[in-house]
């Protein structure tokens, strides 16, 4: 029973790793996208921060990548930038892999 407890624990505490690492990575991504946006509406660094922070929280909305797509969308034609959702999502995509490269150059 030791063995099989043991095991059972072990797994446990990977799969809680691996929640953190994807948690962390998608949070970094979104960080990383609202850098861009920002970058795209012409922010300061002071906004730039607090926008990226923005991105961050957005994502707490609901489940899924939607609700971060729809406030980018929505920030960057209110500031006379034409984009649409597949570009929002191919510049997520393109930044999850820069995130996922950061945290691993971390660890």
């Amino acid at each position: 029973m030791t063995t099989f407890d043991d095991r059972e624990r072990a797994f446990e505490a990977k799969y809680s790793r691996d929640e953190e690492m994807a948690f962390r990575m998608t949070a970094r991504r979104n960080k990383l996208v609202g850098q861009w946006a920002a970058e795209k509406m012409k922010l300061t660094a002071e906004e730039t921060d607090a926008y990226a922070r923005a991105v961050v929280h957005a994502d707490f909305e609901e489940a899924g990548d939607d609700d971060v797509v729809r406030k980018l969308v929505g920030d960057l034609t209110a500031a006379g930038i034409e984009i649409d959702d597949a570009d929002v999502r191919a510049v997520i995509e393109e930044k999850m892999v820069e995130a996922r490269r950061q945290l691993m150059t971390e660890l």
